[in-house]
């Protein structure tokens, strides 16, 4: 469980971080093009992350 925290808060910082890049892409100071991306893919990450639970497989 500690794990899982720890886990969720690095998914947290690396979310403001790419936020940062996006605004700095919006202010036209780093190539929007690039930071958005990074953005969808670390929110992408902590909604699968956050969703992930253990299923019932079968016998």
């Amino acid at each position: 469980m500690k794990m899982k925290k720890l886990t969720i808060a690095m998914l947290i910082l690396f979310i403001l971080f790419s936020l940062g890049l996006n605004i700095l892409g919006l202010m036209k100071l780093f190539p929007i093009y690039i930071s958005s991306p990074i953005l969808f893919l670390s929110v992408f990450i902590l909604i699968t992350f956050i969703n992930d639970r253990k299923k019932f497989r079968g016998f």
